[in-house]
């Protein structure tokens, strides 16, 4: 299946395009939309954990 175009807001995200997983913007792995916990609203991207999440706001500072 093709992975999902999400839009990312506070606490929330919606489908924009349905399916069933996202892409880590720093690991590159697949996050099922089920377990996906960490974004960002500024960069629209997810990430598979807080470790990637804070990886990638400490190379936009």
């Amino acid at each position: 299946m093709e992975p999902a175009t999400l839009h990312y807001g506070d606490g929330e995200f919606v489908v924009l395009k349905a399916g069933r997983y996202v892409t880590c913007a720093v690991s590159g792995k697949a996050i099922a939309l089920e377990v996906l916990r960490y974004w960002s609203v500024a960069l629209q991207e997810p990430y598979a954990g807080a470790d990637q999440a804070r990886q990638r706001l400490m190379q936009v500072r």
